[in-house]
């Protein structure tokens, strides 16, 4: 039984002209070279696969060959036709060009050119993929291709013309194949859906038509696949996505609310689920990437043609209509490039799925930016004096205190405060004895608080991917030479960091941080009892701080310093920044700016007014 089955790509191959869905140009073309007898010596047919280029080469041969050609509707039952319909290379002869490549390969054909038809009228040739050809299987083509004996014709067809001899191009009539429309596709599916008693919703052959890509006989193969579930029930989009490994609409519309919603937690939750489904990294980035790409054409695009350019039926449209109003034409374009960004990453990466985390949690603080209106207001704003609303970039302020009692300098704090820093910059710029010491090269901390060892400890880690994890789904609650305690609220990633090399490189950034190869490094989920573990670390970092300021000898030539009475004097720094003794070189200069300076010279382009 399965020995007589014939696939429905080959069943349904059409056989006239007429019933050759769509390449609408190329068939008036041809028939009106068939019934004006004008009939060319060379073609090259030329365009995606599946198209329909060898099947127009086949009916193109029947029409010349029939007993009844050269016509339009050739019989179909005469010993030319079925030869052509059952492959029987007697008068048209079918080459592969990939495996028959070679300059003796063509010269076996051409010996074969002088030999009369013996059915028909004409020998015809169909070469197909020919840009496999070598360039000496050219040159040998290219005289007889030029000046073949009369009752030849030679047929070309390629899925790559660039490839082609500009020689050989220039000696053929030329047609280009076109990419079938979805619309086409659809209805020529139900048409054998309906023929073969194929249950099926119209939904999952969109879903086909959309995933071909304009490809007629990869949609028809899809749904000859996807017949064998068509006997007790409907075949749904569901069922599609299911044999092509794709991820349905509504589980990639979750995790884009996700993602638009700047909520990285629920996003990785989202995608801990995909991802034990069996759904590789790449094909999660790639499906994620077409959803954005459709959400950008729906919201630029025409209502009439929104279900034609992104495959989406009126539900789907109705639900990613709703995300449009959420999300800026430029904000989308950047997911998108990010989307990309991360794709070439998998690629590449030994760890895949690391780096498929690491994208959505970037992707997930990235809807948040700024709009770019709202850019643009605020430079406006900057550029006039006003004052300007504060966003989710932080407006940098400069606290004038009353004078001190004691100096900064002898209030020796792990950490210095933004006033204490400032003077202490100021008078290093203003003292010509002062050299600038520039700063160890391992990556120590300046404080014994938990937040201040945290930062510390982010900043030995090597990987980039495993710093950014931790920083976005890690919460420190013990950081000491002894031991240090972080926790996860998923057991994915504790296990990740436990069990993995991961755990390897916190114990490498703890070995840097404290001198220590013996720290214990403990990864876990949340505790109730965590706040009072942070809370006494921090408890005693204050008490340490205390002990260093009160041993501290007072200097009386200092400045003095005392509590302010009054709220501190907040002044709003411009686009230009003003600084009483601008620095006389690089190293100075990159020394005294503070990190908000940085960031209005960074992002408003500002300059210092010496």
């Amino acid at each position: 039984m399965s020995g007589n089955y014939i696939p429905l790509y080959r069943k349904y191959r059409p056989q006239t002209l007429d019933t050759l869905v769509g390449q609408e140009h190329i068939k008036k073309t041809l028939t009106s070279a068939i019934e004006l007898g004008k009939i060319s010596h060379a073609f090259l047919f030329t365009g995606p696969r599946g198209t329909g280029k060898t099947s127009t080469a086949r009916i193109l041969a029947k029409s010349l060959n029939c007993i009844n050609g050269p016509t339009l509707h050739p019989c179909g039952e005469c010993e030319s036709c079925k030869d052509i319909t059952n492959s029987i290379p007697i008068d048209v002869i079918e080459i592969d060009a990939a495996s028959n490549r070679k300059v003796e390969d063509t010269q076996n054909i051409l010996e074969k050119i002088q030999y009369v038809p013996v059915h028909g009228k004409y020998k015809i040739y169909i070469i197909d993929e020919v840009h496999m050809l070598t360039n000496h299987a050219f040159n040998a083509l290219l005289k007889t291709l030029e000046e073949p004996p009369e009752n030849v014709i030679f047929i070309l067809a390629t899925t790559e013309v660039h490839k082609v001899l500009d020689t050989i191009k220039s000696r053929c009539q030329r047609f280009d194949f076109r990419r079938i429309t979805t619309e086409d596709i659809v209805k020529h599916l139900r048409y054998i859906s309906d023929q073969e008693k194929i249950k099926i919703t119209d939904d999952a052959l969109f879903t086909i038509a959309k995933n071909s890509a304009g490809g007629m006989r990869d949609s028809i193969s899809l749904l000859d696949q996807l017949s064998l579930l068509g006997v007790t029930k409907d075949i749904t989009s569901d069922d599609v996505n299911a044999i092509l490994g794709r991820i349905s609409f509504d589980t990639l519309h979750k995790l884009s609310e996700k993602i638009i919603a700047s909520q990285p937690n629920e996003a990785i939750e989202i995608l801990n689920d995909i991802y034990n489904s069996g759904n590789e990294p790449l094909q999660i980035l790639t499906n994620l990437s077409e959803y954005f790409k459709n959400l950008l054409i729906v919201k630029n695009c025409k209502k009439d043609l929104l279900t034609e350019l992104t495959g989406l039926n009126e539900p789907q449209l109705e639900e990613i209509s709703k995300q449009k109003e959420l999300l800026e034409t430029q904000q989308i374009v950047f997911l998108l490039e990010r989307i990309t960004y991360y794709i070439k990453e998998v690629k590449m990466a030994a760890n895949q799925h690391l780096w498929l985390e690491v994208g959505i949690i970037d992707l997930s603080n990235m809807a948040e930016n700024t709009t770019l209106l709202d850019l643009q207001n605020r430079i406006k704003a900057l550029e006039s004096g006003a004052p300007v609303e504060p966003r989710s970039i932080p407006r940098p302020v400069v606290q004038t205190p009353k004078p001190a009692v004691r100096t900064i300098e002898q209030v020796k704090a792990p950490q210095k405060t933004e006033v204490q820093s400032a003077k202490s910059e100021t008078k290093s710029a203003t003292n010509d004895e002062d050299t600038f010491t520039p700063p160890p090269m391992s990556k120590k901390s300046d404080g014994t608080d938990i937040v201040s060892l945290w930062e510390a400890l982010l900043a030995n880690i090597n990987s980039v991917p495993a710093r950014a994890l931790l920083k976005q789904m890690g919460t420190p609650v013990k950081i000491t030479k002894e031991e240090i305690i972080i926790t996860f609220k998923t057991e994915n990633f504790v296990a990740q960091y436990s069990n993995t090399n991961k755990k390897d490189l916190l114990i490498e950034a703890a070995k840097v941080l404290f001198n220590n190869a013996d720290t214990k490094i403990v990864v876990r989920l949340p505790l109730g009892s965590d706040s009072k573990l942070q809370a006494e670390q921090n408890a005693a970092s204050s008490e340490e701080k205390k002990k260093i300021v009160n041993t501290e000898p007072a200097n009386e030539q200092d400045e003095e310093y005392t509590e302010p009475d009054t709220e501190p004097v907040v002044k709003e720094i411009k686009y230009e920044v003003k600084k009483s003794a601008p620095p006389t070189d690089e190293a100075s200069k990159q020394h005294l700016e503070s990190d908000q300076e940085k960031m209005v010279l960074e992002l408003f382009d500002g300059k210092y007014i010496e």
